[in-house]
This record gives C-alpha cells, structure tokens and sequence, in this order.
C-alpha cells in the first residue's frame, strides 16, 4: 500500500474543534465472567508462536507499504465510530476517512464492519470475549488488556510494535494500558483527550464576579448562591450510566489526593498501596460532600452526561464536567445555533479541595482504547499481515496528520508544529488547555480489571447521594482489587 498516495487524497477542510470520546466504562459481568478454561488453553508455546507469527507479519507489512497485500479474503472489524458520531467528532470523522482509504487502496479485502454505539460496543465486546468469540481485529478498551491477554485472546503485538516504520514516531506513554509487564497488546486508536474537562460559560462567571472559573471550590459554592437566584445550577453532570463519576471526575479529583505515584503502584500489584489508604478515603469523602452541597443538578445521578450538557447548552447551568467527547458536541452544536454562547465557550481543570496538596493543574488524559487483533488470525500469516497493516494505517502518521490539520487533535504518532492560527479562538484555547497547559494524570478505568470498577462505579453512586460512607466503598473497592486483579 502505498501510504503517501492515501494520504494526498485526504480532505483538508478545515471544520469545527471536536475530540474523540475517550475510555469512558460501562463494566458488565459478562466482562468478568469470560472462563478460565480459555486461559488453560493458552500455553507459553502458543503465546511465543503468536508472537513470532506476528513479527514475522510485519516485515511483510512494512512491505506492503509499496506492494499489494497477499492476502485476498474478508477481516471482521468491530468498533464504535458511527456514522452519527463521526459528524460532530473529529477522532471518529479521522478515524472512519483512514478505514475507507485503506478499504479503496485493498480492493481485493473485505472488511466486514460490526459498528455499534459506545456503551452497547462495550457490552458486546465483552460477551464475545467471554466466549472466546472476538472479531479479527477490534478496539480494545485498556482495563481489559491484562485479563485478555492471560487468557490469550489477543495477540501479543510487542515484536510487531517495535518493528513498525511508524515506531519512532510513536508517543511511548499511549502504550501504558494496553501493555502487560513489557508486552504490548494493542496499537492506540483515536486522539488523545481528557475525561475531566470544566467547561464554563465565561459571561455568565463574568456576571456572577469571576474573570475565570475559580480555582478552588469555595468560590464555586459562593457563586452558587448568585446561580440559585438566577434559576440555573452551577455545574452540570451526568452519572446515570454510573461510569462518569469515576471517568469524568473520580480519577482527577483522586490523583489531587493521592499523587501519581499512588495509582501507579495500584497498577503494578504493589501492596504499599491501597484503595483503603487515607489519602484515598479523603478523596471520597471529598466527593461525597461536593456532590451533596447543592453545586451540582439534582439528578445527576439519574441523568446520563449527554443530558447533563444539554442543561449547559440551554443555559440551564454556568458549567458542565465531562470529557472530551462532550466538548466536541458542546462546540459543534453551539457554533452551529448560538455563535455567542459558543465565543464564551472557557475552560478549566477541577476546582482544588482546600485539603488536597498534590497536583493542582492536573487532568486525565489518554488514548483509551488500542486496535488489538485475535490471536486466531496467527493460523492464517496472510490474513495477519493484513489485519497487521491496517491496524498500522489506522492509527499511523496520516490519522495523526488528518485530525491535527483538520480538528488540532492528537493521535499515537507525533505532530511537530500544528498550525493553530487558522483555527477559531475556542479551539486554540482548547488545544492549549489539552496538551500544552495542563499536566497530564492516568484515567482509573483505563487499566486493572472491569470487575474492581464495576464495584466501584455502583458504590460511588451510593457516596455520591449520601447512602453509604466512603469508607466502606473503600473497603469494597480493596475486596474486589485483590480478588480480580492483585492475586492473579
């Protein structure tokens, strides 16, 4: 395939700032419940002929870069770019305008594409893992990485990842979750954005006293009392569907409590390091009493984030919390209805509890889910150097140069120099904001095990609404982590 072909017939148009929706979690016990008769199955033999099949599938695809594939049949692809959500989301719009050029470049190849909707891709995913049953090549959600791998329903990558031609240019801490130890599982798909984004109505803050968003939370309740006599809530937010407290807030609002090192620990098994800690304790207890002050709507338990942020949209509340995706939703409809809104369109990180003391700039971001390929398609070295090569162009240098040029979004690969002048005021702000502004902290739900967040996420909601204490969600949360994840 000859890449610098595809990528001169790519559209330069420039359009409106929007991002990717990043690993926001919907755990289900299908998720959980996939047999250990799988894992039985998998021997060190088998693992270290997958790999070897696929290092030596990628020399062949790097050739195919100038010559035609051998492989002449049908890939099975499933992910979650709809054709809906590509209209107002540049990562998806990126992501959808590199499989139909590689699907013109292979004519010979047929992808037969399984595209659902976010939340519902999650649920199917994980019933097709549990029964051994996944697509040859599909997006791979990083909490997951760890379990799938031992029970060897992905394809170790890591020989295929380092022989990439693209391997210099690719951003190294993307990798995180999708490896286990120093294997690599998955290639990182989409752009990089955060889960924990304040976005503000900058005249309606200006008219309640405050030039910016405040950087702590006692102004937030001061300026409560002005939005209550204006009608309107302060923040917006939504955890009908349970996961959004943990992505959109939790694992910023933790990381302000705990520090980086903390969660790391978490991750690497070591036992210096508990969600029982008090450090961790205070981050719930935190939450619980924001939640239960008045700021936020009534129901932000009962309705989804995408209802919360049509109460901004409207002008029912002076800010919302949510991810990137639901910036790009925000921006798009308001330049397309209420260019003014959409001028005073500001952003912001967390407000700083008055009893925190780590990182008071930081939000999370990352890419949450990695192109991974079904370990079966190793049985077949043709259709592996195909699946191999497309997964390489999907989230290649010409993803990472489309969604730069056309959205200021970033991808795996590295962008120098993205010309932000020809984009709107609010997009510059926003890409400052993302990737130059603020520093950087991990996504919870991106690494571990979709059983410890499937507690988690069920007792937040009972923290959040006052009926139970954190220190009992704690204890469940510790419970879980050692018995899905730490002692095995």
């Amino acid at each position: 395939m000859n890449k610098k072909l595809l990528a001169s017939v790519l559209s330069a148009a420039m359009v409106a700032s929007v991002l990717a929706g990043c690993g926001s979690t919907a755990s289900t016990d299908t998720a959980t419940a996939a047999t250990s008769a799988a894992a039985a199955a998998t021997s060190e033999a088998a693992a270290a002929a997958t790999s070897e099949a696929a290092a030596a599938a990628t020399s062949e695809a790097a050739a195919a870069d100038s010559t035609e594939l051998a492989y002449k049949g049908e890939i099975n692809l499933m992910h979650y770019s709809t054709s809906e959500e590509s209209e107002g989301n540049g990562g998806s719009d990126g992501f959808r305008t590199m499989i139909s050029n590689w699907e013109t470049a292979h004519p010979d190849i047929t992808l037969n594409q399984n595209v659902l909707a976010n939340d519902e891709y999650k649920t199917q995913i994980a019933t097709m893992a549990a029964a051994d049953d996944l697509p040859d090549v599909f997006l791979l959600q990083g909490m997951n990485t760890k379990s799938w791998a031992s029970q060897g329903l992905v394809m170790d990558l890591t020989d295929t990842i380092k022989a990439s031609p693209y391997y210099d240019q690719y951003n190294q801490s993307y990798f995180t979750p999708f490896k286990d130890g120093d294997k690599m599982y998955a290639l990182p798909a989409l752009t990089g954005g955060t889960c924990t984004v304040v976005i503000y109505d900058k005249q309606m803050w200006a008219d309640a006293g405050y030039d910016t968003f405040p950087d702590n939370w006692d102004d937030v309740k001061t300026a409560m009392a002005y939005f209550k006599d204006e009608g309107v809530d302060t923040i917006a937010f939504g955890n009908g569907g349970q996961w959004q407290a943990n992505s959109d807030f939790l694992s910023t609002l933790g990381d302000r409590y705990t520090g980086k090192d903390w969660f790391q620990k978490i991750i690497d098994k070591d036992t210096s390091a508990k969600f029982t800690d008090d450090s961790w304790v205070k981050a719930l207890q935190f939450t619980q009493d924001i939640f239960q002050s008045g700021i936020f709507n009534e129901d932000y338990n009962t309705v989804t984030n995408e209802d919360a942020r049509e109460y901004y949209i409207s002008g029912d509340a002076a800010a919302f919390i949510g991810g990137n995706w639901d910036e790009s939703y925000i921006a798009a409809t308001l330049k397309a209805d209420d260019e003014e809104k959409y001028n005073n369109i500001g952003f912001a990180v967390l407000p700083q509890p008055a009893d925190a003391t780590e990182d008071a700039n930081g939000q999370n971001i990352g890419l949450g889910y990695g192109m991974a390929i079904n370990s079966k398609v190793a049985d077949d070295p043709d259709k592996l150097a195909a699946c191999i090569d497309f997964i390489e162009y999907v989230t290649g240098p010409e993803f990472s140069n489309y969604v730069a040029s056309n959205y200021a979004l970033s991808g795996l690969t590295t962008v120098d120099n993205v010309d932000l002048s020809k984009f709107d005021q609010v997009t510059q702000d926003f890409y400052n904001w993302s990737y130059v502004d603020t520093t950087p902290c991990e996504i919870y739900d991106s690494y571990i095990d979709p059983a410890v967040w499937s507690v988690c996420n069920t007792d937040l909601q009972s923290v959040m609404s006052g009926d139970m204490t954190p220190e009992d969600m704690a204890a469940d949360v510790q419970a879980s982590y050692e018995e899905n994840y730490l002692n095995k």
